[in-house]
């Protein structure tokens, strides 16, 4: 009941949204019944309809093809209707500027023309000289049906085609101006009506909101789709002995391969992880969103990965919804070691992984006891835990340093400020009590295959001993 609830409130909250960038983009700078209008109306409809499809074929058991359709635009749109939003909300603060500079500049101008129109001619030995036809001020005509040319102010002239009641009304065509006009009379050229003031405005915030939003977008899909880049941190732990000093951990999380981010990803992943000649890989959980039977291939790349120490794998949350069993085998067949709130010893310290939180439902869920209970606290501790949030656990049983991902970094700017609501460290290191939680930013992306504030990454983590 209460997912519905929620589900319902998501449903209308995006409603409005899209209802609002409508209005924005194309009710007020269209047309009614014109091409950009309809087609406008179609995408609003269309667009949602595909994001709903990208984020539940793959709950649903579509084909994977299908999911692979749905997931490019489908998410894309999800991207770019946040950044869209965001850059329409800053263009309601520009707009009532906007309005108010225009209204002025015509006021000005409007004033200045009517003075000039009202003034008397020059005067030259007392006897007044009429202005030759050259420099006498102009007027517009106006030209109605059925009448000769008129002259008009130049206020209504500036009435007309600044504040025309139709902002969008197509202009009098010559034809029609020469047919309106009577027999043996010159036509007067038809007036060309501008956009209103306020179209105008419309126009140009709507351009520069769209131009503004598409480009974010375009450049976090960019970073996204060329890799993760590599950072260094160096972390002193008191209890490693000199022997270890300088052991390097390659920590990935995050690289979540699905309908988007498939095996040429998964390369450029191992591609960068080798290059950096680490002793131990850390895979820290969410390798995949999809089952072993449509992305087993895709990860195929991982058998590639090279470390003195080995590589080893823990589950993340996406894993349960993908048949986490399953996936434990398969990495394991390409040479990874998954564990499962397990332990192994390591040349100077003790690396452990549990399970994650997300495998509760399934009875699978993390044990400390299992895979820290018995072990010599004399030395140092190293977990892979994907979610940050058991860094208590982990202090609990005098861990030194926990590796976790899950959090994107925030993925998507302002996400950060959410993604602290949830989570006490968002990335980078920090330190509760004696135990130090690092968390990776991650490899890849969750849904929009966008990072905007939070660029992907891969760190090798150089371990100090203080001994050295």
């Amino acid at each position: 009941m209460v997912f519905a609830l929620v589900g319902l409130v998501v449903l209308a909250l995006l409603g409005a949204v899209h209802r609002y960038v409508w209005r924005r983009f194309v009710g007020d700078t269209t047309a009614p019944g014109s091409r950009l209008r309809r087609a406008g109306t179609v995408a609003a409809f269309v667009l949602p309809l595909l994001s709903v499809g990208a984020m539940t074929s793959g709950r649903v058991g579509a084909p994977f093809w299908l999911q692979q359709v749905l997931a490019w635009p489908g998410f894309l749109w999800l991207a770019c209707l946040l950044y869209l939003t965001l850059a329409l909300l800053v263009g309601e603060v520009v707009r009532p500027v906007l309005l108010r500079v225009l209204a002025r500049r015509d006021a000005a101008r409007t004033g200045a023309e009517s003075g000039t129109a009202s003034g008397t001619p020059a005067e030259t030995s007392g006897t007044p000289t009429e202005v030759p036809d050259e420099t006498r001020p102009r007027t517009e005509k106006l030209v109605t049906s059925g009448s000769t040319g008129v002259s008009a102010p130049p206020e209504a002239v500036a009435r007309t085609a600044c504040d025309a009641p139709d902002p969008v009304a197509e202009p009098e065509t010559e034809a029609a101006a020469t047919a309106s006009a009577p027999p043996g009379t010159t036509p007067a050229p038809a007036l060309v009506p501008q956009p209103s003031r306020r179209l105008f405005v419309s126009r140009v915030v709507g351009g520069a909101a769209a131009a503004a939003g598409l480009a974010t977008v375009g450049y976090g899909a960019y970073g996204v789709l060329r890799g993760p880049s590599v950072r260094r941190i160096t972390v002193p732990l008191a209890k490693l002995p000199r022997a270890a000093h300088g052991f390097r951990i390659a920590v990935v999380s995050d690289i979540h391969i699905g309908p988007i981010l498939g095996r040429a990803h998964t390369r450029r992943i191992v591609d960068t992880i080798n290059a950096t000649s680490p002793d131990l890989v850390a895979v820290v959980g969410d390798l995949v969103d999809g089952s072993v039977a449509d992305l087993g291939s895709a990860a195929e790349p991982l058998a590639g990965l090279r470390a003195r120490h080995g590589s080893y794998f823990v589950t993340g949350n996406h894993e349960y919804f993908s048949g986490a069993e399953q996936w434990v085998d398969h990495v394991r067949e390409l040479g990874l070691v998954p564990l499962e709130n397990a332990r192994v010893e390591i040349e100077g310290f003790d690396l452990a992984g549990v399970n994650d939180i997300a495998g509760e439902t399934e009875g699978q869920g993390p044990d400390f006891g299992r895979a820290l209970g018995d072990r010599d606290r004399g030395r140092a501790a190293v977990l892979m835990a994907h979610q940050p949030v058991v860094i208590h656990d982990a202090v609990e049983h005098g861990v030194d340093l926990q590796l976790s991902g899950h959090t994107h970094g925030g993925q998507l700017w302002p996400g950060n400020y959410l993604a602290e609501l949830a989570n006490p460290t968002v990335a980078g290191l920090e330190r509760y009590g004696d135990t130090q939680l690092f968390v990776s930013r991650g490899a890849g992306a969750w849904g929009p295959p966008v990072r905007v504030g939070a660029p992907s990454d891969i760190t090798v983590v150089e371990l100090a001993s203080r001994q050295a």
